[in-house]
């Protein structure tokens, strides 16, 4: 009997798809599950539906699967995150051989990543941490690809990872691949992780976008219907603002059940998450760079499963009916300001998650490549949209850019769309509209363009209740200096360090 070229292990919906995605590109793919059952239905309802292609071989022993893999054997695994990672890999290793090669296509945490590298290499076995983004239509029909591990790995699977990612066009018209590899370590489920992070951002600033559009007031003109809000997202889906995400709201918006009502309505304001945007925050801690726009859309969705919580809010306190606070206005503007803003805060978001980025790609040593990374993420995954192309060139016209803001593209940008920007946030306040990723974005940019922070009066309260010291802006940048403010707290200073 002929080897298989690879095999995968994990039959849940990403995996069955893959596996597809494989068998279409020519691949012999041996397939396994830990449940039997799953196993058995996955074939047995591709058979029925006349859709199994002949090199798909499913298994149903751990050791004649790895046995029917040709050496050095490459594996994926596609399971749940977590103690099932590890679980899976402890069973295979009795019957694997040195070169041998395990991929976590889940949705890991980079940690988790690079200690599963560390452990497998003693034993001789190459482990590659592999993001993968686009949902089960990505995995069937071209996913975005993040992987990362060392070379060795690379060697072994970078190619088959790439015939099966997503295609996109260049502006030259050529056609590329959204699949390179990261780096190493745990550094592909690392920028997975961040996409997913700027996902979260873009899900709850698009959601403001429709909650001002269609929330209204009792006394106010501007309210639109969900179809007249869909038609917005569609016209601003043909502008920059085009992205998968704009796409599928004016989808969902004009999406109506059986009883004819807009499905929209009848969804619970009250979402979920998996963890990914919450590690996002987390990293950005241990590295000192703000993401404000993802942290805020933990925080909403957090806020939104305390459903009980804020509906007896709302019978204790009145709803703001205030005007806007421009005078009357028409529809036309007030959606032109709010696209502007949408676009300003996506932008944001997308320059702190690639702030992030750079930032631990220093602290790992992983010599990441931004530019790289914008192009991986033009098809197939969740965050494809417009942007990514400028975002691209701007990384390819200078590698090292302190802040994506600083490239000219972007620059002229944002301050075309700041006017539009600051109004339709004025009016979410005065409206009572809670917009918390528009004007965190709005707070970080003003924030990152002001020469003078109020933080020098952070500075002297540190220094007078603990004696934290500060700096001088008429002395060199590391000379420290402490005072004994209320004459009562002596002139010993505590070290100064950032955490």
């Amino acid at each position: 009997m002929n080897k298989n070229d690879i095999g995968l292990i994990g039959l849940a919906v990403m995996g069955q798809n893959l596996v597809m995605n494989l068998a279409d590109h020519g691949y012999h793919t041996a397939v396994f599950n830990r449940s039997s059952e799953k196993t058995k239905m996955f074939i047995d309802e591709s058979k029925t539906a006349a859709a199994l292609p002949e090199n798909i071989t499913a298994f149903y022993e751990i050791d004649t699967f790895v046995k029917s893999i040709s050496s050095p054997r490459r594996i994926l695994l596609m399971v749940k995150a977590g103690d099932s990672v590890d679980a899976v890999i402890n069973s295979l290793l009795p019957h694997l051989e040195a070169g041998d090669l395990i991929a976590d296509l889940g949705n890991s945490f980079f940690a988790d990543s690079l200690r599963r590298e560390k452990t497998l290499s003693k034993k001789g076995i190459l482990f590659a941490g592999v993001g993968v983004s686009g949902g089960e239509e990505g995995a069937r029909l071209g996913p975005s690809i993040m992987p990362g591990g060392s070379p060795e790995a690379a060697e072994l699977l970078e190619s088959t990872l790439a015939s099966i990612s997503a295609e996109v066009e260049n502006e030259d018209s050529s056609t590329a691949r959204c699949c390179s590899w990261i780096g190493r370590g745990g550094s592909g489920h690392y920028v997975k992780m961040v996409h997913n992070g700027i996902e979260y951002g873009d899900m709850q600033i698009i959601s403001e976008a429709y909650s001002l559009m269609t929330a209204g007031k009792q006394n106010s003109k501007f309210r639109l219907s969900n179809d007249q809000a869909s038609k917005v997202f569609e016209t601003w889906n043909n502008s920059g603002l085009a992205g998968f995400l704009n796409e599928i709201t004016s989808e969902i918006l004009k999406y109506r059940d059986e009883n004819g009502g807009h499905l929209v309505d009848s969804i619970l304001d009250a979402a979920g998450q998996k963890g990914t945007g919450k590690w996002t925050v987390e990293e950005s801690f241990n590295q000192a760079r703000p993401v404000t726009v993802i942290s805020e859309a933990v925080y909403a969705r957090a806020l939104s499963s305390l459903k009980n919580l804020r509906l007896e809010a709302s019978e204790h306190f009145s709803k703001e009916n205030s005007e806007s606070p421009f005078g009357p206005e028409n529809t036309e503007d007030i959606i032109s300001d709010l696209g502007d803003a949408l676009l300003a805060s996506r932008v944001i978001s997308y320059a702190q998650g690639f702030s992030l980025i750079t930032a631990a790609s220093e602290h790992y040593e992983w010599n990441l490549n931004p530019g790289s990374i914008a192009d991986i993420w033009r098809g197939g995954c969740i965050i494809r949209s417009a942007l990514l192309t400028p975002i691209s060139n701007a990384y390819k016209n200078n590698r090292n850019l302190p802040s994506l803001l600083f490239d000219k593209y972007f620059s002229d940008l944002m301050n075309q769309l700041q006017s539009g920007w600051r109004r339709t946030a004025a009016r979410g306040i005065m409206w009572g509209i809670p917009l918390p990723g528009i004007t965190s974005a709005l707070s970080y940019f003003d924030g990152l363009r002001t020469k003078k922070l109020p933080a020098n009066l952070i500075q002297a309260q540190r220094d007078y209740f603990g004696g934290h010291m500060y700096e001088r802006t008429d002395r060199p940048r590391g000379e420290f200096f402490h005072t004994n403010w209320s004459g009562r707290g002596g002139n010993t200073a505590s070290t100064a360090y950032n955490a």
